[in-house]
């Protein structure tokens, strides 16, 4: 009678123990990727005909930049995600990672450029290809800044 209960009390042990060493490992490898806060938060917004982008842009210590960006195109399911990258001169190159309407499941990423002039951003487009199912900017070949659509203005960061 007493070797079944010790078994059970051995068990239940050693599963409290093994639940609170998981606790730990989350609190030690939470503590050890610090999250880098923006020196700076800029907003632009983008209007053309029917279609509006948001765009919240973070500047961070480093010089990378980090935000969120909103795409809402007539006819078409809208597109939330965050953008990643790194300014190279005036050109600002970005890796934009988003959803599309309703389906989480399915994760897009793709390249973009914004040409700053002045207080304004502009959305360059560019020959891309696709290798190994990640697309890329086509090298060599030169991102247009003049013929494009989306022209984004400064605008006031609306809390959230």
């Amino acid at each position: 009678m007493k070797t079944p209960l010790l078994f059970c009390l051995l068990f239940v042990s050693i599963g409290f123990q093994s639940c609170k060493k998981n606790e730990n490992e989350k609190a030690v490898n939470s503590k050890q990727i610090p999250v880098e806060r923006a020196i700076s938060v800029q907003c632009y917004k983008a209007l053309y005909e029917k279609d509006i982008i948001d765009l919240k842009m973070n500047t961070l210590k480093n010089g990378k930049i980090t935000g969120d960006m909103m795409m809402k195109f007539f006819n078409t399911p809208q597109k939330v995600g965050k953008i990643a990258g790194e300014f190279s001169g005036d050109t600002l190159f970005v890796s934009y990672t988003f959803i599309q309407g309703d389906n989480k499941k399915v994760t897009f990423k793709n390249p973009m450029a914004f040409l700053k002039r002045g207080k304004q951003l502009i959305l360059g487009n560019g020959k891309m290809q696709t290798t190994m199912g990640a697309t890329y900017f086509v090298k060599g070949s030169p991102i247009d800044f003049e013929s494009v659509k989306y022209k984004f203005t400064a605008v006031e960061c609306v809390a959230e």
